[in-house]
């Protein structure tokens, strides 16, 4: 698994839960360091037992974790620059959501070795998506489904969103959106400095 995943995981749970949590996830776990090193390349193993701890540490399931993960990643202060990247997806939430069959891609030019599931998104009729994620990474569709209420929030938009696995493995996630402009989004401005 990609340090980088990992150390998402580090950064929301430490954020989150707070140090102390934290250093007993990391005992458990039995990784024998604290820390996460962003660059480097992780037993899948590893990664495993760590979200299994981080899980039984906080009472809550799996899918609901990652889920706060995804909307952790965008919504937190200190990951502005991530939010930032996903805005570039388009002035609207239907932009965005258009923009999500090049992510991958996208991810791949900034570290090319971090590599996520190919995405699939269809409108079957207007306002009503589903987007469909490859197997090859479990859970990445539940981060991806807090990543997109997140961003409907960021956009202002009020959308209902739906997530199961299909027969074939892969993972399908349903998106209503309801109302483009339901609230005031979050400004964004193209060329804004980062402070």
């Amino acid at each position: 698994m990609h340090g980088l995943i990992n150390k998402a995981v580090e950064t929301f749970f430490w954020h989150t839960y707070g140090a102390e949590r934290w250093q007993r996830v990391v005992t458990t776990a039995e990784l024998g360091f604290s820390e996460f090193e962003a660059m480097l390349i992780y037993d899948d193993e590893q990664s495993e037992r760590l979200l299994e701890v981080v899980c039984a540490e906080i009472g809550r399931p799996r899918n609901e974790v990652l889920e706060d993960l995804g909307t952790f990643l965008v919504s937190h202060p200190m990951l502005e620059p991530l939010r930032r990247l996903l805005r570039f997806g388009g002035v609207t939430y239907v932009d965005f959501l258009n923009s999500l069959d090049d992510l991958p891609d996208r991810v791949r030019l900034a570290v090319s070795d971090l590599h996520l599931p190919q995405l699939e998104l269809q409108e079957h009729t207007q306002g009503l998506f589903s987007l469909v994620c490859n197997p090859d990474m479990p859970g990445f569709a539940n981060v991806l489904v807090g990543v997109l209420r997140a961003m409907a929030d960021d956009y202002g938009a009020l959308v209902m969103i739906d997530h199961r696995r299909r027969r074939d493995g892969a993972e399908l996630i349903t998106i209503a959106l309801i109302e483009t402009s339901y609230a005031e989004g979050r400004t964004f401005e193209l060329g804004a400095g980062t402070g």
